[in-house]
């Protein structure tokens, strides 16, 4: 038996998470805590602030995962925490909280990659044996197949990743960023029946998103103001609503990722595809993927948003298959980083 603690914080939300693995058996979730630092609308969310949400809920939630997880600090066997790819202040505060942890309490320190944190906890909620993976978050976009202990990248975004891109539209529309401006977009969109004309940027296996955000913020902008001229549906019968600018960015950008996913998958060939990252919530992404992949006799797989969005119990996961494989981080070498790619990872507990 071996528990894993997890310390998840490379965006804006802080995450703490217990995690045990017994021989034989699936993982046990023993306790998933999230708390969520919430901008204004129209706003984004500062490094220096979410840095400090993070200094300030930490040792709140670390207490409170021990506690309703009944679990005592003797029974963790080491401490996980995001090495990166994220944002700097943020990564820093939870590194350095992980840091005193690991010698207050004498346990080691293992640093986890984000990405692949994201890939191993859906691989285990699922059950999926072998998927293409569509990693699609606030902070990447990326279609990954596993080769030779190694999550290969075989296409991603160019320049901003899609969530960036939703989170991003919202604040023009002033969006509320409760619980999350992509959520709240995905709602609007269902009220959506108009879909506009928008760039559509696949590059081979690779998208582009800036270009689209930028014509869509210009009919925004049209749409709250009127000017020149009220903005019209491509009929040029009503007006476009809030719900049709959402509806139609949504369905643009995810037809493109469905296309590099199926791309990748006719590749590899595969018949599995596993959706994880903040942005593989919305079901409206999980329905046109369901769709492509029945079309090639295939299935998806996908989470709900206990952990699809950030959380430390995949850090916690991830982190202790790296460690029953006798990885551990050395304190000296405990630090974190904005850019870690996922394929620079060796993934030595598959075959």
């Amino acid at each position: 038996m071996t528990i894993a603690l997890g310390l998840e914080g490379s965006a804006n939300k802080l995450g703490v998470g217990l995690i045990q693995h017994l021989p034989g058996q699936p993982a046990q979730v023993l306790s998933n805590i999230r708390h969520t630092y919430v901008s204004p609308p129209g706003e984004g969310f500062l490094p220096k602030d979410v840095a400090k949400h993070h200094r300030t809920w930490f040792t709140t939630l670390v207490a409170r995962a021990l506690k309703e997880s009944n679990t005592k600090i003797a029974d963790i066997d080491c401490i996980c925490y995001t090495k990166g790819p994220g944002m700097g202040a943020p990564l820093q505060s939870v590194a350095v909280a992980a840091r005193a942890l690991s010698l207050l309490w004498d346990k080691p320190l293992v640093g986890v990659n984000h990405c692949v944190g994201h890939i191993e906890m859906g691989r285990e909620i699922t059950g999926a044996d072998n998927p293409v993976v569509l990693y699609v978050s606030g902070g990447n976009t990326q279609v990954i197949a596993y080769a030779e202990q190694r999550y290969r990248i075989f296409g991603e975004a160019l320049d901003i990743a899609v969530g960036n891109c939703l989170d991003r539209f919202a604040r023009t529309l002033q969006i509320s960023n409760d619980p999350a401006p992509g959520y709240n977009i995905e709602q609007l969109a269902k009220g959506g029946k108009n879909l506009l004309d928008l760039p559509y940027a696949v590059k081979g296996m690779d998208c582009s998103f800036s270009g689209i955000l930028a014509v869509v913020d210009q009919l925004a902008a049209q749409l709250l103001t009127r000017r020149p001229r009220p903005l019209m549906n491509v009929e040029g019968t009503e007006e476009v609503t809030r719900e049709d600018l959402c509806f139609t960015l949504q369905e643009t950008v995810f037809s493109m990722l469905v296309e590099i996913t199926e791309r990748a998958m006719a590749h590899v060939g595969s018949r599995q595809v596993l959706i994880v990252g903040g942005v593989g919530c919305n079901e409206r992404l999980q329905e046109m993927m369901g769709l492509m992949a029945r079309d090639r006799g295939g299935s998806v797989y996908a989470t709900d948003e206990r952990f699809c969005i950030d959380n430390g119990i995949m850090i916690a996961h991830a982190g202790l298959l790296a460690h029953k494989m006798g990885f551990k981080t050395p304190l000296e070498e405990s630090t974190c980083t904005q850019r870690f790619r996922t394929d620079e990872v060796h993934v030595n507990w598959r075959d």
